[in-house]
């Protein structure tokens, strides 16, 4: 029996899942194939954190896109009944003098007010950290991984979602556009670093960059603050904790490797060494899709008119996607102008 459907949908990352359920709230009929890989959305730590680098620079567009976020895990929370995201203090260990004088520099900038506190923090006995601690404010953490799960229970309550590969040569987009038996106004890619093997969307300047993060149980009580220490450690209930994230550019393989891991354990070891003693108790690698430019991938195909991709969110999807989802179904659906700095056209 065909299927039509407004908008078929390839990824059930984040980034698909989210632009979804956008497009569901607005009465549209979805599809989504989800290929079942384990992607960045399900690694990534879900830190949402305003001010970052070792420039401590202000990400852009923040002022509008921190309320969207808020606001949309805030809706997605009170309609499955689950919390989401946790806003916690991220406390960042100043690591030299370079870094001191520019946080100070930062105080004397009104727009970076709201997400810098004014003085800095001493450290608690188990951080080693002589220069003291910049108070981030405004930042936490989504469990990307139980919204994932949720909304994919969501779609297939809705029967919308289909667990399969996808085939490139099954599209036909002859006339009217079709896979499979399923019939679509539009496909929209939201494939993550796979993006690469699109025949139609390769052409596009991925920087892809490898993450590895561990997961831990401690055996004694761990601090209740996120820390930034040029990795990053998430404290979680029952004295768990995580840390992250390896940065390789251009490697893409999803593979947990030793040096990696050698090397956040070290690393966290030198500002917390009292957490010596704790349990590794998972150990997870994947690809980031990262940009060149650092801005995502959002638009219509330059020649096949009825082909869309929304992707390239790198490391900060948690923080982007709501509203660039919500920008991107304003396109489509009213034709207002995309972003100059994330269409796709910018780069052809």
């Amino acid at each position: 029996m065909l299927k039509q459907v407004d908008y078929l949908i390839i990824g059930q990352g984040l980034a698909g899942s989210l632009l979804a359920w956008e497009l569901i709230q607005r009465n549209y009929k979805v599809h989504i194939i989800d290929q079942q890989q384990e992607n960045a959305s399900q690694v990534a730590a879900g830190l949402i954190n305003p001010v970052t680098g070792m420039r401590l620079v202000k990400n852009e567009n923040i002022e509008t896109l921190l309320p969207c976020a808020k606001q949309q895990y805030q809706a997605l929370s009170h309609f499955f009944k689950n919390s989401f995201y946790q806003e916690k203090t991220l406390l960042r260990i100043v690591r030299n003098d370079k870094e001191l004088k520019k946080y100070q520099q930062r105080l004397q900038e009104p727009s970076y007010l709201d997400f810098l506190n004014t003085e800095l923090q001493t450290p608690s006995p188990e951080l080693i950290a002589p220069l003291g601690l910049i108070q981030q404010k405004q930042t936490g953490t989504l469990d990307t991984v139980p919204l994932l799960n949720q909304l994919k229970d969501f779609f297939q309550k809705k029967q919308c979602y289909q667990a399969t590969t996808f085939d490139y040569q099954d599209l036909s987009l002859e006339n009217d556009l079709s896979w499979q038996g399923i019939h679509a106004k539009k496909i929209i890619f939201c494939e993550g670093y796979q993006a690469i093997n699109n025949p139609w969307f390769q052409y596009l300047p991925f920087q892809l960059a490898k993450g590895e993060i561990l997961s831990f149980r401690s055996d004694i009580p761990i601090i209740p603050q996120m820390l930034n220490y040029g990795r990053w450690f998430i404290p979680s209930p029952n004295q768990q904790f995580r840390i992250g994230a390896t940065f390789e550019n251009n490697v893409i393989d999803t593979l947990p490797t030793e040096k990696a891991k050698n090397d956040l354990i070290a690393t966290l070891h030198k500002i917390y060494p009292s957490i010596k003693s704790a349990q590794l108790t998972n150990h997870q690698a994947n690809i980031r899709p990262t940009t060149l430019d650092k801005a995502p991938f959002i638009g219509q195909h330059p020649k096949h008119k009825n082909l869309y991709i929304f992707n390239g969110f790198g490391s900060k999807g948690s923080l982007k996607i709501p509203f660039y989802s919500q920008h991107f179904i304003d396109y489509l659906a009213d034709n207002t102008p995309l972003d100059k700095r994330v269409d796709i056209n910018r780069v052809i």
